[in-house]
Formats: C-alpha cells, sequence, structure tokens
C-alpha cells in the first residue's frame, strides 16, 4: 500500500495486536497449564487432549448460536461499538480470572468464557473493516493487521514464557507465574482496545426502524435466504466452513497435541513462537501480493499449502518435525486468514457487514467445533492421536473443492453481466 495507514487504520490494526496475546496464549501456555492441573487430577494424556477438544468446540457452539443476531443487532446506528466492548470486557476479565483457578474443570469453564468473548469480539472488529478503510485497501489493512498481531502478541508472551519456564528460578510457585501470565494478557487486550474504542465510529449501518430481538431475527433469516440464492457467497461461506476450520483446529490444538505425544515443552512453546515471527514478514508480502496477484489464487495456494501441513502432522512424532510444521503454518497462517476476511468484506453489503461478519463466524470459528470435536472424538475413540489428527486433512481438502468452485461460479456471473 503506498498511502501511509490513517489514524482509524492504525487504531484497527492495533486490536490485532492486542487479541493476538490471548491467541498465541491459548495456542501455547494454556494447554500446558491445563495439562498440569489435569495431570494433578489423573486424567490421561489422551483424556487430556480430549477435554481440551471438547472446551474449544462447545465455546465455538455458543459463539455460531449468538454470533449472527448479535451481528444483526450491530448493523443498527451506534450498536457496533458498545457491543464490541462488551465483548472485549467478557473476554479479558475472563483471561484475568484463569490464574483463580486451581481444579481443571473450573479452570476449563472459565476458559470457555473467555473464548466465547475473544471470538464474539471478532465478528464485531471484523465487520468493521468497510467503516474503517476503502475496498482497495483491504487486503492490505487486513494483511497488516494479522501481521502485526503476529508480532506484537510476542512481546506479553516473551514475558509470560519467562515465568512459566523459570518460576523456580523466581522463586514463587507454577500457580503464582500463571496469575502473573494471565494478568499481563488480560491487560494487554484491555489495553490495545482503547484507540479503536476512540476513533471508530459507525459508518454504515441499517435504516430499519426500532430494533427488536425477534426483529433481528426474522432479519436474519431475511438475510440466511439471500445468501442462499447467491451461488458465489453461499459456495464461499461452505468452503470456508471447511478450510478454516482445518486451519483453526491445528492452531488449537497444536500444543496439545505436541504435549500428548511427549515432546519437550519449551520446544513447543518455542516452536509456536517462531510460528508469530515469521508469520510477521509472510502476511505482509501476502498483502502486496494481493495488489498484482487475484485473493482467489493466494487463497487457493494457502489452502494447499495447509493440506500438505496437515497431512505431515499426521505423522509427527519428532521434536524436529514440530519446528518444521510451526515454520510452514507461520508462512500461511497470516495469508489464509487475512485473505479471507478481506476477500468476504469486498462481496458483502457494507452496511450489512456485522451480520454477514456473524454468518461467517457460523462457517468459521463458529463452526470449528467440527473440527476439534472430532479431532477430540477420534482420538478417544482410538487411543491414537495421529488418526484423530488425520481428520483436518479431510476437511481442508473439501474447502479446496468447495472454494474452486465458489471461484467458478463467480467467474460465471461476471461473464454474466458484462454479456448484459
Amino acid at each position: 500500500m503506498k498511502e501511509p495507514l490513517t489514524k482509524l487504520e492504525r487504531s484497527w490494526i492495533l486490536y490485532d495486536i492486542g487479541n493476538s496475546a490471548f491467541v498465541l496464549l491459548v495456542a501455547t501456555i494454556l494447554p500446558v497449564y491445563f495439562k498440569h492441573l489435569a495431570g494433578s487430577a489423573g486424567i490421561s494424556s489422551s483424556y487430556y487432549m480430549a477435554y481440551w477438544g471438547y472446551a474449544a468446540s462447545i465455546s465455538t457452539i455458543i459463539v455460531a448460536l449468538l454470533g449472527p443476531v448479535l451481528g444483526t443487532v450491530s448493523d443498527h446506528a451506534d450498536h457496533k461499538k458498545p457491543l464490541f466492548f462488551c465483548s472485549v470486557l467478557l473476554g479479558s476479565l475472563a483471561c484475568l480470572l484463569l490464574g483463580s483457578a486451581r481444579h481443571w474443570l473450573i479452570f476449563i469453564v472459565i476458559y470457555i468464557i473467555a473464548k466465547i468473548g475473544y471470538s464474539v469480539s471478532l465478528i464485531f472488529y471484523d465487520s468493521m473493516l468497510p467503516d474503517i478503510t476503502t475496498p482497495d485497501r483491504m487486503d492490505s489493512v487486513s494483511s497488516k493487521g494479522f501481521a502485526w498481531g503476529y508480532i506484537g502478541s510476542c512481546i506479553p508472551f516473551l514475558l509470560s514464557l519467562g515465568l512459566m519456564l523459570g518460576y523456580e528460578r523466581l522463586h514463587i510457585p507454577l500457580s503464582w507465574a500463571a496469575v502473573l501470565t494471565f494478568l499481563i494478557t488480560a491487560l494487554w487486550w484491555l489495553l490495545l482496545t482503547v484507540p479503536v474504542l476512540k476513533d471508530y465510529k459507525q459508518k454504515h449501518f441499517l435504516n430499519e426502524g426500532r430494533l427488536s430481538a425477534w426483529g433481528s431475527v426474522r432479519q436474519l433469516w431475511d438475510t440466511v435466504k439471500e445468501i442462499s440464492k447467491n451461488r458465489q457467497i453461499f459456495l464461499f461461506l461452505l468452503a470456508f466452513f471447511f478450510y478454516i476450520d482445518g486451519v483453526y483446529t491445528i492452531i488449537d490444538m497444536a500444543t496439545a497435541y505436541g504435549e500428548a505425544l511427549g515432546l519437550d515443552t519449551a520446544g513447543l512453546l518455542l516452536a509456536l513462537l517462531l510460528t508469530q515471527v515469521i508469520a510477521f514478514p509472510c502476511a505482509l508480502v501476502f498483502g502486496r501480493l494481493a495488489r498484482h496477484v487475484a485473493t482467489e489464487k493466494l487463497i487457493t495456494l494457502s489452502i494447499v499449502a495447509y493440506l500438505i501441513i496437515a497431512l505431515f502432522a499426521i505423522q509427527l512424532d519428532r521434536q524436529w518435525e514440530f519446528w518444521c510444521l510451526a515454520i510452514c503454518v507461520g508462512i500461511f497462517q497470516g495469508a489464509i486468514q487475512a485473505l479471507s476476511r478481506s476477500y468476504f468484506a469486498k462481496i458483502i453489503p457494507a452496511e450489512k457487514s456485522g451480520e454477514y461478519f456473524g454468518i461467517l463466524d457460523i462457517f468459521g470459528k463458529g463452526a470449528s467445533f467440527v473440527g476439534t470435536g472430532l479431532v477430540a472424538l477420534l482420538t478417544q475413540m482410538t487411543g491414537n492421536i495421529g488418526t484423530g489428527v488425520s481428520i483436518i486433512s479431510v476437511l481442508i481438502l473439501i474447502g479446496l473443492i468447495l472454494f474452486r468452485l465458489a471461484i467458478r461460479s463467480n467467474m460465471k456471473i461476471q461473464k454474466e453481466n458484462h454479456e448484459s
């Protein structure tokens, strides 16, 4: 992007930096600390991984049910910002309370609440994109959000990592190290939300009458019917359901998978830190490439790469293999998320962005319970972790096929419009 970022674009990107600290915490330290609590209660590695998967699934099911309705409500004038703030407050306070949990079940319940707050906040945050920038800048701004989120989240993570790995040298118990870790993450998340709360103003909104819960549900149903008739959006949503499901399952389960295999904890955490560092320049590169290469081609490339990553993960059982996995994920993680977000923002009505992103969340993070749930269920049923992980590649392959169909449909629509 040749022009410098505007103040509003910078404020919006800062929230990506803030919430990414929680994402990195969930992907790294939280599963390790949960394993400590579960192990103290005599829970085996297979059941520990299954319970972690079920927790992720429960939170996303709840978001899938709430997200579209809340997104619809946020499309009315002056509703997006307060709803966004409430979800951030819920997530960050729950993150803070994680340090008070001493029983694995209480920890899981608080984690579910924190994950709900985080996921719902992203519905409102993503739907702000049409308000904070122009369509020709969306790919670049979205990519910069993810890029700076990856590198910025390393600051609280390194502080937290020092506490969790060096608590004995600091002469404090592990439980206190956990308290400080969750405090650092919660404050980082909350403080970096302040700029966008100050600068953001909702530009696109619905001008329909009085807002009511039933009216929002009815409006949502009308939009669902509209989407079912729009083949381009409908096929993209189906494709997104499967391929991003696989992506988020890898993110949510990576550390738990490595822990269950008995790999070195410090090595796992450092490898995932490397993922963040690599993701920073790669997300920026893909954002620049989007100026010259069709977004659809870049998304296709990223899906194929994730399919290879998922197949490689099935046989993973050594530390160096986990490092290779972390590097490959870092290269494509930002691209597939950022470009999917901006691509969707460009094909939907701007004044209904909250509603549409709420629906997208069902097909994306809201539906990731399929991946985490299937991994957990297959692992528990077979007692084989590799068998559970193998389902991820199937989800991504289906997503790839559907995305190619969505592209064909879009080309057909464009050709018909051109001829008419």
